[in-house]
């Protein structure tokens, strides 16, 4: 069998133990160059790069939230949905502790914990999206609905 020319870290395996399609993506990563910097390498727009943010609430508990590339967070918003206090941007040693992942490179497949996963909802409607792959600088390119298959998810509608 040729040994695949992209990386193959936990979340490539989920997709693939849960026989869900994907392209892989590689481009130059850019410290702080966020999805912008990615959606240009790759030619698509910023909306359909979905970035993996985790949050942390006042109990220490970490939650995942996917969002569209060109859009931000409600934390408020999130964290009334929630029924928390609030939710704050895990330190990156917290983030990487309860994923496995290196800032950068967190995807919200296999993850070291399982954790609560929220999603815009409007992410589901577009065709096609690119979401990190579980290294920096590699992005997987699926289809939304797909994320269901494999990810216990909660449909939130908190973009700003």
């Amino acid at each position: 069998m040729q040994k695949p020319s992209f990386p193959v870290t936990p979340a490539i395996r989920v997709l693939r133990d849960h026989q869900i399609p994907f392209v892989p993506h590689e481009y130059p990563f850019e410290e702080k160059g966020g999805t912008r910097h990615s959606s240009n390498c790759l030619g698509v727009d910023e909306h359909q790069v979905i970035k993996t943010i985790i949050l942390e609430d006042e109990n220490k508990n970490c939650h995942v939230v996917l969002m569209h590339g060109d859009k931000e967070i409600s934390q408020k918003g999130l964290a009334r949905f929630i029924n928390v206090k609030q939710l704050t941007p895990a330190p990156e040693p917290t983030a990487t502790k309860a994923t496995g992942y290196q800032f950068g490179g967190t995807s919200p497949f296999g993850t070291r914990k399982v954790l609560p996963v929220y999603a815009e909802s409007t992410l589901f409607l577009l065709d096609r999206i690119y979401i990190n792959g579980g290294k920096r600088g590699f992005l997987i390119e699926m289809n939304p609905s797909d994320i269901k298959k494999v990810l216990p998810v909660t449909e939130v509608s908190v973009g700003i």
